[in-house]
C-alpha cells in the first residue's frame, strides 16, 4: 500500500480537525462500501480458483480419484471433497 501525504489532497482545516485525534500518525481511511471490492477480485486469484475447482469436479465426474486430484493439485483429502461438494451444489 503506498502513502499519500494529507497536505497534497486534504484542506489545511481537515488535516487541523484530523491532528486533533491522532497527530502524526499514519491513518486508513476504507472505501465507500460501494466501492469495496470482494476477495481476490483486483488480482484474478477468485477466477482462478474457481477455474481450478471447475476442472477437479470435472476430473472427478470423469473418473478421477480424489487420491490422484490431491496428487495433482497439492490439496488435501478434505479439500477435494469439499470442492466437490461445492461444485455439486453449483450444478444443480
Amino acid at each position: 500500500m503506498t502513502y499519500i501525504n494529507a497536505e497534497r489532497v486534504l484542506p489545511a482545516e481537515l488535516i487541523r480537525d484530523i491532528q486533533k485525534y491522532v497527530d502524526g500518525k499514519p491513518v486508513y481511511i476504507p472505501r465507500k462500501s460501494e466501492r469495496k471490492k470482494s476477495w481476490g477480485e483486483k488480482n484474478g486469484t477468485r477466477e482462478v480458483l474457481l477455474k481450478r475447482n471447475k476442472e477437479i469436479y470435472l476430473k472427478f465426474l470423469n473418473g478421477t480419484s480424489i487420491v490422484d486430484l490431491t496428487e495433482t493439485y497439492y490439496l488435501s483429502e478434505k479439500s477435494i471433497r469439499r470442492i466437490i461438494r461445492q461444485e455439486k451444489m453449483v450444478e444443480t
